[in-house]
């Protein structure tokens, strides 16, 4: 038996396949926003490193108050030794 065959014998299975379909759908277009988000990091071999590609100026948290950003002397140290 087809599920709309079932659908039209059972009218009350209707608003549980819609509210179903669109979780579904909420779920999977939620899935495919975050994948192409900037901070979301998936391919390992071409970026083994995504922390040395943010932005400093931009901010990352969701509430960002009087933020100065200063490099690290040691850090900038340690990033002219090993390139």
């Amino acid at each position: 038996m087809g599920i709309f065959q079932r659908l039209s014998k059972n009218k009350e299975l209707i608003p549980l396949a819609f509210i179903i379909t669109l979780a579904a759908t909420g779920a999977s277009s939620f899935a495919m926003y975050a994948l192409k988000k900037t901070d979301v990091v998936i391919d390992r071999k071409r970026n083994p490193e995504p922390w040395e590609m943010v932005d400093p100026t931009q901010p990352q948290k969701l509430i960002t108050i009087n933020q100065q950003w200063k490099p690290v002397e040691e850090l900038q140290k340690v990033r002219r030794a090993t390139r």
